[in-house]
């Protein structure tokens, strides 16, 4: 039987989705890794690697692609850069993708959450999104998000979401580590 120590999570450890995705992380044993750069902001500080220079360049993309792929357009453009080829590392690292958030009409989840989700789909990488809306689990399958109740079945995976957590999406999340990890 696989242990949870066995495990790895990649998050940025922003407040909100990934602090929790990090709290359970810990509460079960999974190992966890989070990214950061200069400047960065985090709640959650365990086992931080401090991306340089060259680590973020790896992760570069050009914003008219994010733009592009996204539907929209970013006016802070090097604002979000950091933020953007720090996720790449995340998704690299971490072979299953959860996120948190809103998934829209057109398919992309809002917010910086969404290049997490996008990387995911270009990756060819399980994705699963928690909908806040609707307050339900979908998983990427066929080209199209799918009601699920998602596992975490791969030994690195990454999370990334919204710094705006409801109440259940939090409760989502620990039952996302209890139906992977409760004996």
């Amino acid at each position: 039987m696989t242990q949870a120590s066995d495990f790895t999570l990649y998050s940025g450890g922003l407040r909100g989705a990934e602090a929790e995705f990090g709290a359970q992380a810990e509460k079960y044993g999974v190992s966890e890794v989070t990214f950061s750069f200069n400047g960065h902001k985090m709640e959650r500080e365990k086992n931080v690697r401090v991306l340089s220079g060259a680590d973020l360049d790896a992760g570069d993309v050009s914003m008219e692609i994010v733009s592009r792929r996204m539907g929209r357009s970013f006016p802070e453009a090097e604002k979000i850069r950091k933020v953007i080829q720090s996720i790449y590392h995340m998704v690299n690292k971490g072979f299953q993708v959860f996120s948190v958030g809103w998934i829209q009409d057109d398919n992309t989840v809002k917010g910086g959450t969404g290049w997490c989700v996008e990387l995911a789909k270009l990756f060819n990488r399980p994705v699963s999104v928690y909908d806040q809306e609707r307050n339900a689990w979908f998983t990427w399958t066929d080209n199209t998000w799918k009601p699920d109740n998602p596992v975490i079945a791969h030994k690195t995976f990454c999370a990334s979401g919204t710094r705006n957590l409801s109440r259940e999406a939090a409760l989502a999340i620990q039952e996302l580590f209890a139906r992977s990890f409760a004996k």
